[in-house]
């Protein structure tokens, strides 16, 4: 196959994400020196450490008690972290959350239109419906009924469809194929793909399932106990025996013994460690030791919390990899 230059678009960064640290409660580290970049027209797949992350650009984590306390997070070269969400949807970033959220008492198209309300050309607004209509027809079908006596698919649609109706020049999808059945998935993926190609929408999508996000995808990021282990082109990373191992389930042989299954384990945690190796000597110091893990901070860093004021620094002390 014979490839001519890349076009401008496809060199330009429109969302730079720099070392972010996210922490809920001032206590619980989620984020730790995460770094993604996503270019024009281009969909772009995380997997792993997900929602968290599209909150802290969409700039949603303080309605969990949770803030960026580390690095920086550029949209086309503007800093945004201290924009509101719906600043950004005004600069075309919109999220459609984890959970197929729809205003229940509402009915489908009144959904969609709640997207438009700051949009005054009325005739944009219904051409950009009916194109909403064109991609999900079950939901010009369903336009009249309540969103609350919808199927889960027709309310994912209807999410998707409302953030289209925003005209976004970028996507946020969180977990857009949670508890859907298999053909459904594959229509929304294919959706996506169909919006990015003649829309030139670009998506960032957090995604658990791996084989699907990765197929449709140009770039992936895996991530692992909150830090980027993996980034690559899709099909490459689709292809690699680790990922096809420790995220695919195929691949590695079958595990009969217990040795095996601490040598699997270990190798996954090793993955996890090689990322941290430029990162700096304070941040490496911090994930050689975790906490006696009180159950509410199971896997995470316990800088301090009121529960276990009694215990001192050194009880804390215990090797991550003993």
């Amino acid at each position: 196959m014979i490839s001519g230059p890349r076009d401008a678009c496809d060199l330009f960064i429109v969302l730079n994400v720099i070392g972010i640290e996210v922490i809920y409660n001032h206590v619980i580290l989620v984020l730790e020196g995460v770094s993604l970049q996503v270019r024009q027209g281009k969909i772009v797949a995380i997997l792993g450490g997900k929602t968290t992350t599209l909150r802290a650009i969409s700039n949603l984590l303080k309605g969990e008690r949770g803030e960026v306390t580390k690095g920086s997070i550029e949209l086309r070269g503007e800093r945004i972290e201290n924009l509101s969400p719906s600043d950004l949807v005004q600069r075309g970033v919109v999220q459609v959350l984890e959970g197929r959220h729809c205003f229940a008492h509402l009915a489908i198209e009144e959904n969609l239109a709640v997207s438009a309300y700051t949009r005054k050309n009325k005739a944009e607004v219904a051409a950009n419906l009916e194109k909403v209509y064109n991609y999900f027809p079950r939901l010009k079908m369903q336009r009249a009924s309540q969103a609350a006596y919808t199927s889960g698919g027709e309310q994912q649609r209807c999410a998707i469809g409302r953030a289209l109706m925003a005209r976004p020049t970028m996507v946020l999808l969180d977990e857009p194929s949670m508890g859907l059945a298999p053909q459904i998935v594959e229509e929304f993926f294919n959706i996506v793909k169909d919006l990015n190609t003649k829309e030139k929408v670009t998506f960032l999508q957090a995604e658990q399932n791996t084989n699907m996000a990765l197929k449709y995808a140009d770039y992936g990021y895996i991530m692992e106990s909150g830090r980027v282990v993996m980034d690559g082109i899709a099909s490459e990373l689709a292809s690699n025996e680790d990922v096809k191992e420790f995220y695919l389930g195929v691949g590695g042989g079958e595990r009969k013994s217990f040795k095996d299954v601490k040598s699997y384990k270990r190798r996954k945690r090793w993955l996890a460690w090689r990322s941290v190796r430029a990162n700096s000597a304070e941040t490496l110091a911090r994930w050689a030791w975790t906490p006696l893990r009180p159950p509410c901070l199971q896997r995470t860093e316990c800088r301090y919390h009121p529960q276990y004021p009694q215990r001192s620094q050194a009880q804390f002390r215990k090797k991550i990899w003993a």
